[in-house]
């Protein structure tokens, strides 16, 4: 698929900083659109999958990171292009579903983690929760389409989610070793590609296992920063 035929396709599932170039009226969170340089790099360096332009990965993939950028620095969910805002719902391996306006409020981590052993969502804020992940990992907390089983309007799909664990979580050391959570989902679509809902399927038990297998160290003060660049 060209430049131009992919131009073609609805914004929200064109590249994220597409979206984010269009979105000149969007009200941001903390007060201006955010920067994925640092994470674009990283994903070049990074993904497992070189998906072809114009492929259904990518289309997926873009929806998502479209949705995930939306949901972390839009602060209005009506001006949220990615998702039917009255009929969105979420939820997390067959859990509660949440609609727009609570993954506003809490945020995704928060609700697609929920109360686990070494994180409690009922615990963390919005805010609070993202800044857990920018400060254990820097350098960026990617995420990426694997494989796609099933196209439109029920979307199945594949994802990891990783970064490089270099800074310390709560008070645990980092131990600059690469730690992933892989999971499924299942997103019902528009014709035009909005989310109506969608369902992830995952184990993050070794993941939070790997966050906290470098022992314990003294309370460090936090980095400062917006929380969210995947």
């Amino acid at each position: 698929m060209s430049a131009t035929q992919s131009q073609d396709l609805p914004l929200w599932v064109q590249d994220r900083d597409t979206v984010i170039a269009q979105s000149k009226n969007a009200q941001w969170r903390y007060g201006a659109p955010p920067d994925y340089s640092d994470s674009k790099a990283g994903l070049a360096q990074e993904s497992k999958c070189r998906h072809l332009e114009g492929s259904l990965e990518v289309i997926v993939q873009n929806l998502v990171r479209t949705f995930e950028m939306e949901v972390s620095f839009k602060s209005n969910p009506q001006e949220w292009l990615s998702v039917v805002q009255d009929k969105f719902r979420m939820s997390s391996n067959g859990g509660q579903t949440y609609t727009a306006e609570d993954v506003f409020a809490s945020g995704t981590y928060n609700l697609f983690i929920g109360d686990i052993d070494n994180y409690k969502a009922s615990e963390e804020t919005f805010e609070s929760s993202g800044q857990l992940f920018k400060t254990a990992f820097p350098k960026g907390f990617l995420w990426e389409v694997l494989e796609v089983y099933s196209g439109p309007p029920k979307v199945t799909f594949k994802w990891r989610h990783w970064g490089t664990f270099s800074g310390p979580y709560k008070d645990h050391a980092p131990t600059g070793e690469t730690v992933e959570i892989v999971g499924m989902s299942v997103a019902r679509v528009t014709d035009d590609l909005k989310i109506l809902s969608v369902e992830h399927y995952f184990d993050n038990s070794e993941f939070f296992n790997k966050l906290t297998s470098g022992g314990k160290q003294a309370n460090e003060q936090s980095a400062n920063g917006c929380p969210f660049g995947s």
